[in-house]
């Protein structure tokens, strides 16, 4: 093999690559932002918008560390040396496993692990290649990686249950509730901007020297930039939360950062009398009709008599005229239509709060003050960034680690039997606009699967569960133990719902399907990426 040759491999893995990186932000991603949307913390168009910069930073920031574990820690790429050729080929054969089983999932609703998914078409590959022993299946290699499907659903359990127990006894369960909240806030604004200050020099972006830094350095920045936003919580966010919560002044989100010397503003009542009148007995509030607007009198009394219409009202609609149909009235229809193609996928409704089998599941659980968890809200918009960072730093190597393997073949003609080619930030951009792309058009489809299906979610339990995931997946991705984000998620999920003291607080039908996935997908994505392969590696050639 020549440098550049067989272009077309390189070409069709990129294609590929970026069908997996959309088949992992349309059904990982909901690991991210489910919990911030079940617990009506943000909207699925919000949650869309800020994963969108999150999952992007950090595929591009701290995405190459893993890229490099998984591409040359599963098979032993010892035995391509002699025909790196044959290795494009399997890892373009393993991409596009790994990205028809995610995408397929996703269109069934079935919450999968893309981490799963591409192990498994890599060891397909191999094992349609040379057999078992083309595999590494050592500590090093894949049993690392299948313990960690166990292990990290347990410790992120653990820390989730630590955490919200810690919020439930020292602000929720207590006789003031808001007072208490009030002071934690910037306890926990702290804590959060440490861990995710921390992992970020730590792990080191690319180009930097900021991973060579000393432990204690670390850890001195880290505590420098948690307290920094402690003071912001403590000066600002409370002095924001006290004025519009227990003052109900008309304050909007972004007010916090002016708050403490804002003047008094008028009540949300003042500001919106209509919205925010209280009910009076014996009121007869209007009937709103299909499409929003307040139903006339005229409309009401012929719909009191029975469907009865008068000959004066059916004059009157016979004098409306038609719609013109020209041009500009087509153009309009057609770019509703098209603004309405792009954002179906963030106009749907996934919380399932009106599903009857998860109303008994939801009614087992405990309920706190309202003032309380508003609170938490703002740390569970910062926690559900944070894990979406995460996010991105680990799962964008399940899509571009492989291809990494293959550039790197094509660019020099020989496999790197370290497995240690450094990863293009070009390619991790690639990945980071496609995951962005399948959470905006098809995330929703996962997220009304996994939105309060476990258990049921308020502000104060997503904080703890994303909180705990964040910090279990920044950990192990810093390892470069590529684990599943949708693992550690569930895992904390039910844990939560544990904490309620009630086994009928979680969904054990849904918990079930999910264990059930997670190991569906490791034979089904190897068989199609390992018949891929072997159609493509033994198929007869032509001889001239």
């Amino acid at each position: 093999m020549q440098v550049h040759d067989y272009t077309w491999i390189f070409a069709v893995s990129m294609i590929a690559a970026f069908g997996d990186a959309f088949g992992i932000g349309a059904n990982d991603v909901a690991n991210s932002f489910a919990t911030s949307v079940s617990s009506g913390s943000l909207s699925l168009a919000q949650a869309c918008v800020i994963a969108c910069f999150t999952e992007f930073l950090g595929a591009v920031l701290l995405g190459a560390g893993t890229s490099e574990t998984i591409k040359g820690g599963i098979i032993s790429v010892a035995l391509f040396v002699d025909i790196p050729e044959t290795f494009m080929l399997a890892m373009t054969c393993a991409i596009i496993g790994s990205a028809c089983w995610v995408i397929f999932a996703t269109h069934m609703e079935w919450p999968v692990s893309s981490t799963h998914s591409i192990v498994g078409a890599i060891i397909g590959v191999g094992i349609a290649g040379f057999g078992g022993n083309a595999v590494d299946w050592s500590w090093g290699g894949v049993s690392k990686i299948i313990a960690s499907w166990f292990i990290s659903p347990i410790i992120a359990g653990c820390v989730s249950a630590v955490i919200y127990l810690s919020v439930k006894y020292t602000v929720l369960r207590r006789e003031d509730s808001f007072k208490w909240g009030l002071r934690s806030v910037p306890v926990y604004f702290f804590i959060t901007t440490v861990i995710e200050a921390f992992y970020i020099i730590y792990k080191g972006a690319p180009g930097t020297d900021a991973a060579k830094m000393s432990t204690g350095t670390i850890v001195g920045i880290s505590f420098a930039v948690g307290t920094f936003f402690a003071f912001f919580a403590w000066f600002f966010v409370c002095n924001w939360l006290k004025r519009r919560i227990k003052g109900h002044e008309d304050l909007k989100w972004y007010h916090v950062f002016i708050s403490p010397f804002l003047s008094k503003r008028p009540t949300l009542q003042q500001a919106d009398p209509e919205l925010h009148a209280p009910t009076t007995t014996g009121a007869v509030p209007p009937q709103i009709g299909e499409d929003g607007n307040p139903i006339s009198e005229v409309a009401t009394t012929a719909s009191d008599s029975k469907g009865a219409v008068t000959e004066k009202e059916l004059a009157f609609v016979q004098e409306i005229p038609e719609p013109k149909n020209d041009f500009k009235s087509k153009m309009v229809s057609i770019k509703d239509r098209a603004i309405g193609l792009a954002l179906h996928g963030v106009r749907k409704d996934v919380r399932n709060l009106d599903n009857e089998h998860l109303k008994k599941v939801h009614a087992a659980a405990e309920l706190y003050e309202d003032d309380a968890e508003y609170m938490f809200s703002f740390l569970q918009v910062l926690t559900a960034c944070m894990a979406s960072f995460a996010h991105g730093s680990n799962d964008v190597s399940n899509a571009v680690g492989p291809v990494a393997a293959v550039f790197g073949v094509w660019q020099t003609a020989a496999v790197d039997v370290g497995g240690k080619v450094p990863v293009p930030v070009w390619i991790l951009v690639y990945g980071g606009v496609a995951i962005d792309l399948g959470l905006a058009t098809m995330g929703y489809k996962i997220m009304r699967t996994m939105g309060n299906n476990i258990t049921y979610f308020s502000p104060s339990r997503g904080f703890s569960a994303e909180l705990a995931t964040a910090l279990t997946v920044l950990t192990c991705s810093k390892l470069g133990l590529p684990v599943s984000t949708t693992h550690c998620i569930t895992g904390a999920t039910a844990a939560i719902g544990l904490c309620n003291g009630n086994l009928s607080a979680v969904n054990w039908k849904m918990l079930s399907w999910c264990f059930a996935s997670w190991v569906i997908t490791l034979p089904c994505a190897g068989l199609v990426a390992g018949l891929l392969f072997s159609f493509a590696a033994y198929a007869p050639a032509l001889v001239k």
